[in-house]
């Protein structure tokens, strides 16, 4: 073991990097050795490394301090940040219910009135849970009476959940506390609610041990968890998933089972049928995408991409649940069928056309008709909402776009009419900007789009700043969304750029599986095509480009780096899959296997290798300035990947630029930061960024 400080401690832009130490680890790959020398970096406990972080942080905060505008663009983003932010009501008994955060709160609190005229109150403030902003709610479900509402919690950021439950009518909390809750809803019946749950993990290492045998329970109410009734759990595959809901009708239990983020395999229980005490096989997995959306009637609606990879929304029967027996409800269309729904008894259905959302309803039951009727909506952008119960018969949505601010709609389900409900006012005028999509073909030929969002009036001249933006993964598709942050970037003359690559599911299943396991690298060759279009067309030249992605579009912007560092200006990988070898080691990583595959596999390893961001920095090389950012307590994507990929690009860089990591305390993968931090770090980030793209703020 031995310091070995080459580059790492030269200077480069005034900045002597901390001295980071080197070990001699090497693991054995199919006859492959692979060097892994920061791997004691992946120890989240050691003092080492607490030490590496805190001198790491150092050395950002010292860089960050001086960009002499670094004030005015936090001054700023708070005036932008502080705008009214609300959410689509739903009704649950005589209240509706909604989210809404005042504006630089730093958690959306739960407010609820009765009626639509009623006076609002508040139901459930997290902000009062902590002093630090850091407890963050997720998922709220009330029992089918009404009486009751659990609800979960989470902490820094961390995906582990816990569960309490609250009388609706007094707000008081009831004795019932549920612990190791992850990836999980509460569905309700009678007088207890169904949770998926891990076994408690070993306290040191619950932010980075593997997560095996998801099992469900079912809790009632005025118990305790270690009287909980296990449901279900599968002893011969503890790499799978396992989640639960109840039919609106408290019929049915569906069990949906996977092995990972793609493909799924659906059970059902009839719950009225007293001798049925075990799981039935509804629709067999992994090699398509089912969901159930209710019962109607005793057989079950599913939304699914079998034989369909556009999607299709059948009608299945359990008694006789095979395929030829599914009854087509909505057929598959050349636009995917990204989403669907029953509320106020009608089905409404979700389309993308070139990554814009378009929504449909449908008439389901006896005699429906056939024909769906559009929602028209406000313009080009995202929708949410559309939630209800069956005897609804008002229902609301929430409307927003790369310059519009999430604003809220009243739809009344028989007359198909939306109405303003809610439309909030920020320091902002959208009217002074502009979105369009263009579209350019990739390395294969492959039609690509992309939307632009920049202020009216924009020149051609090669010179304007662009933020490249991108995640291509996981079925997830880029549709329009605003954010206070990106309004900054254009406020300063930016071009604010959304890629749609393959990988997610703009246009389906087969685009999806186009940016996947051994057919990865068009997702980079999407990105970087981008780039290269954006400077032919004149947007921009290479020196004005910064490009940026979280998570699965961390890795993203760690392989477009590695793979053409002269094509980027500035790069701003977040909370990223940097180590494509081991990645499935830590927390829920197996999961992500069928989307990447495994260095464990021969064949999967090879194509591995060639795109790892951690294992393509190389000695010697000019990189982008560069800004990692991640978390303490990010165990979705553990942090190991962002320290070992900065100390490799710091030990490799060559160029001018400066490579650093920001490393953010009390905070996560993202879900659930507090205003206060989402704040600073964007402060961080644009400041970085503008310095470094030769933009003087103003």
């Amino acid at each position: 073991m031995s310091i070995l400080t080459g580059s790492a401690m030269a200077q480069q832009a005034g900045i002597v990097y901390p001295a980071t130490m080197k070990t001699d680890t090497v693991d054995d790959y199919h006859g492959v050795k692979i060097a892994d020398p920061y791997r004691w970096l992946e120890d989240d406990h050691s003092e080492a490394t607490a030490a590496w972080v805190k001198e790491e942080n150092a050395v950002t905060n010292a860089y960050l301090a001086k960009i002499p505008f670094r004030d005015a663009i936090k001054q700023r983003l708070s005036v932008l940040w502080n705008y009214p932010k609300t959410g689509a009501p739903f009704r649950e008994g005589e209240y509706y219910y909604y989210y809404k955060n005042d504006g630089l709160q730093n958690q959306s609190v739960l407010y609820r009135q009765k009626g639509l005229e009623g006076a609002p109150e508040v139901f459930l403030d997290p902000n009062k849970l902590s002093a630090s902003g850091t407890t963050a709610l997720g998922s709220v479900s009330f029992s089918n009476d009404h009486r009751y509402a659990a609800y979960l919690l989470s902490g820094a950021g961390s995906d582990w959940q816990q569960a309490f439950v609250m009388d609706v009518a007094t707000k008081t909390l009831l004795p019932d506390k549920l612990e190791w809750i992850k990836f999980s809803g509460l569905s309700w019946k009678g007088e207890g609610f169904y949770y998926s749950r891990y076994d408690a993990p070993d306290e040191k290492n619950r932010l980075s041990q593997k997560n095996e045998f998801q099992k469900v329970y079912f809790h009632r109410l005025g118990t305790s968890q270690e009287q909980d009734e296990l449901v279900y759990v599968d002893k011969e595959h503890p790499l799978r998933n396992a989640n639960v809901s109840v039919t609106e009708d408290e019929r049915f239990l569906i069990l949906q089972t996977s092995e990972g983020t793609s493909g799924a395999e659906i059970w059902y229980r009839d719950l009225q049928n007293a001798a049925q005490k075990d799981f039935k096989l509804l629709i067999k997995g992994f090699d398509f995408q089912p969901g159930v959306i209710d019962n109607i009637g005793g057989k079950l609606l599913v939304h699914t991409n079998h034989d369909a990879p556009n999607y299709k929304v059948v009608l299945v029967d359990p008694e006789h649940p095979e395929k030829e027996n599914w009854q087509t409800i909505v057929p598959e269309k050349p636009e995917v069928l990204s989403s669907a729904g029953v509320a106020a008894g009608h089905l409404f259905v979700g389309y993308l056309k070139d990554a814009s959302e378009r929504m449909y309803q449908y008439e389901i039951g006896p005699g429906a008709k056939a024909v769906p009727r559009e929602v028209i909506l406000p313009g080009i952008g995202s929708v949410t909402g559309f939630n209800g119960k069956k005897d609804d018969k008002v229902l609301f949505y929430s409307f927003n776009s790369f310059t519009t601010p999430g604003t809220i709609y009243k739809y009344d389900v028989a007359s198909g009419k939306s109405t303003l409900y809610t439309r909030p006012t920020l320091n902002f005028n959208p009217d002074e900007y502009e979105t369009r999509q263009v579209f350019f073909n990739s390395k294969d030929g492959t039609r690509v789009p992309i939307f632009l969002s920049y202020k009216k009036g924009l020149q051609l001249n090669g010179r304007n700043p662009v933020l490249l933006y991108g995640y291509g993964g996981f079925n997830i598709p880029m549709t329009p969304g605003f954010s206070p942050s990106n309004l900054l970037f254009m406020e300063q003359g930016g071009i604010y750029a959304v890629v749609n690559l393959r990988g997610g599911s703009e246009y389906g299943e087969a685009w999806h599986k186009a940016g996947m396991l051994e057919h990865k690298q068009n997702v980079f060759d999407d990105f970087i095509g981008a780039a290269e279009y954006l400077v032919q067309q004149k947007y921009t030249n290479t020196s004005r480009i910064a490009i940026r992605g979280g998570s699965n579009g961390g890795l993203l912007v760690g392989a477009c780096m590695t793979q053409r560092p002269d094509l980027f200006k500035v790069a701003l990988p977040a909370v990223g899959v940097m180590d494509m070898l081991r990645y499935q080691q830590f927390t829920i990583g197996w999961a992500w296997a069928v989307e990447y595959g495994r260095s464990d596999n021969p064949e999967q390893f090879s194509y591995l290798l060639k795109y790892s961001p951690l294992h393509n920095l190389k000695p010697g090389t000019a990189y982008p300035a560069t800004l990692v950012t991640t978390a303490d307590h990010d165990d979705r994507v553990v942090p190991a990947h962002s320290f070992k990929f900065a100390a490799t690009l710091q030990a490799c860089q060559a160029g001018p630029n400066p490579v650093l990591i920001r490393i953010e305390t009390q905070a996560g993968h993202g879900s659930g930061k507090p205003t206060s931090k989402q704040i600073d770090e964007a402060t961080d980030v644009w400041a970085f960024t503008l310095y470094n793209l030769g933009v003087d703020f103003k």
